[in-house]
């Protein structure tokens, strides 16, 4: 049975006034008997044991519980709360769906609960934005001159820009990711940018950019140009090692996507792009990044064989040193509702979830790596208004105590 529930946040200097409706596709227990077990816990319990229990509660229960009493609303907002929560267990990452027009106002799949939470994102201004994200932090920047950029954590809305980057503002391709240090809260944003050589239809200009949260300043720490490859817009940080994938430009390739692996700790070398070429696992139509636990992933459209721009299949590799590994495949009842052009799907994972959507509906995949196991979400609340309309969307761990 459908219900309609309000998730409300509470104002302190953590959290953001904000009331937010969301459909909920499956059974809760009934509010008055909940409300009737939190009165008799709340008149037994000293406020040290109840503030461990609650850290220990979904995101969207916590908001919830604050709506119980005024106690138990200090208690979710106070600082010794968020130093407790702080040593919970990693949460399942939410999805974020948007669709592609001028108000970037979607909803978040909460994978425990099974439920969509309407969420309007603050900073972004169109859905084609890039985004990454990592340990509760969501980092955006803009479409047009690639230079806005923005630090923020979707749950309590808390944000804050960064610094214009260095490097061309106008570049063909760029690729963002960010990396969160989860106990120190610091933070790494790399940019790789890529910018056609004047006149030359084969070189590529190449630069990555990484900005440091601890001296809040940018550095450039790599300039190439590369023959044949140009770098695009698919990125993610594993483990101090910057991933991301280059794509032929000509010059008698047969491969269509290779990846580069480029230490972050220890930036050096002549020819370094090229030394650290990576092969990918097969003809790929497209492919996305990601870091589950801190291991590089990669989901892609596998092309066919004589029509290597048609996907045939999706399937999900793990990197093991410089070898693919392939996880899964995705099983062709749930694929043939992705089309068959070569990039029709959104994919972002974390923790062990892996979600994938396709870009012409808002229905969403998740496969349990540890589970092995593939299924639908519950149905998202947005509803496709006309034909060519797009959707795509971002994962992202829920979290309370880290702030940019």
């Amino acid at each position: 049975m459908e219900r309609e529930n309000t998730w409300v946040s509470h104002c302190t200097d953590n959290f953001v006034t904000d009331t937010v409706e969301f459909d909920s596709f499956s059974e809760i227990s009934d509010e008055g008997d909940m409300e009737v077990s939190a009165v008799s816990m709340d008149l037994t319990l000293p406020n040290d044991l109840l503030e461990r229990i609650l850290a220990y509660l979904p995101i969207a229960s916590i908001f919830r519980a604050g709506c119980v009493c005024k106690r138990w609303n200090e208690i979710v907002t106070s600082k010794v709360f968020l130093q407790n929560f702080l040593h919970v267990l990693p949460l399942k990452p939410w999805y974020f769906m948007f669709t592609s027009s001028d108000e970037p106002v979607g909803y978040a799949y909460d994978f425990v609960l099974r439920k969509w939470y309407g969420i309007q994102l603050p900073c972004i201004q169109t859905s084609n934005w890039f985004v990454s994200s990592s340990s509760g932090l969501v980092c955006i920047m803009d479409n047009d001159s690639r230079s806005e950029l923005y630090i923020y954590n979707p749950i309590t809305k808390c944000h804050r820009r960064l610094v214009e980057p260095p490097g061309p503002k106008f570049s063909h391709y760029s690729a963002l990711a960010i990396s969160v240090n989860r106990v120190s809260h610091k933070y790494h944003v790399s940019i790789v940018r890529s910018k056609q050589v004047l006149e030359n239809f084969f070189q590529w200009d190449l630069s990555i950019h990484v900005y440091y949260s601890e001296t809040m300043m940018w550095t450039t720490t790599l300039t190439e140009v590369l023959t044949g490859w140009r770098a695009g817009d698919e990125s993610v940080i594993c483990d101090g090692i910057l991933y991301f994938l280059i794509y032929s430009a000509g010059g008698g390739s047969d491969n269509r996507h290779a990846l580069v692996a480029y230490n972050l700790e220890n930036q050096s070398s002549h020819d370094l792009v090229m030394r650290s070429f990576i092969l990918v696992p097969c003809s790929l139509t497209c492919g996305r990044l990601m870091n589950l636990k801190e291991k590089l992933v990669m989901v892609g459209g596998i092309g066919k064989h004589d029509r290597p721009g048609i996907i045939k299949g999706i399937g999900i590799w793990t990197l093991d040193g410089k070898e693919w590994k392939e996880i899964a495949r995705m099983p062709h009842k749930f694929f043939q509702g992705f089309g068959e052009l070569d990039d029709v799907f959104a994919s972002s994972g974390m923790d062990d979830l892996v979600y994938i959507q396709s870009y012409g509906a808002p229905a969403l995949l998740v496969f349990d790596v540890n589970q092995k196991q593939w299924r639908w979400s519950q149905k998202c609340p947005v509803t496709k208004r006309f034909p060519l309309q797009l959707f795509t969307g971002f994962c992202f761990e829920p979290r309370l105590e880290i702030a940019p």
